[in-house]
């Protein structure tokens, strides 16, 4: 009886580390995009006209000067927003490919990283883990030659 349970139980963690999986997997495409909706110059543009129609409509100039200043310092937030993320995925995309560039070039590393960037959060922390394991390898192996 106690096996049976021990399996049932197996079954629903197995199951719910299923449904955790899809979920995880979905949320990381839905980032992905809306990190390259938030990073596009066309979504900035759109962004740029909302902004502009609400500083020009007769809602924004009847309102007393301190709620014209939030909204205008609002609106500029708003903006930022698409060129803080513009910048950011450009310099995430350099700097990506110069990672890249370097370990393709160096023979003995591990084409495992390259384009690490294209995989998951799950794939990622397993790597990290590999290369933690190797730290620590490389830490005790130092070790033993100063001793």
């Amino acid at each position: 009886m106690a096996v049976r349970q021990e399996i049932n139980l197996n079954l629903q963690l197995n199951k719910m580390k299923g449904i955790l999986r899809y979920w995880e997997i979905n949320f990381e495409k839905f980032a992905s995009f809306a990190i390259a909706l938030l990073g596009n110059s066309v979504t900035f543009v759109i962004a740029l006209c909302l902004v502009i129609v609400w500083l020009s409509s007769r809602q924004f100039r009847e309102q007393n000067m301190h709620s014209r200043i939030e909204d205008v310092i609002l609106g500029l937030t708003f903006l930022f927003i698409f060129i803080i993320q513009k910048s950011f995925n450009r310099f995430s995309a350099s700097l990506h490919l110069k990672v890249n560039e370097l370990v393709s070039s160096h023979e003995p590393a591990s084409n495992s990283v390259i384009n690490v960037d294209g995989k998951t959060e799950h794939e990622i922390s397993a790597l990290s883990k590999e290369y933690d394991e190797l730290n620590e390898d490389v830490k005790e192996l130092n070790e033993e030659d100063y001793k």
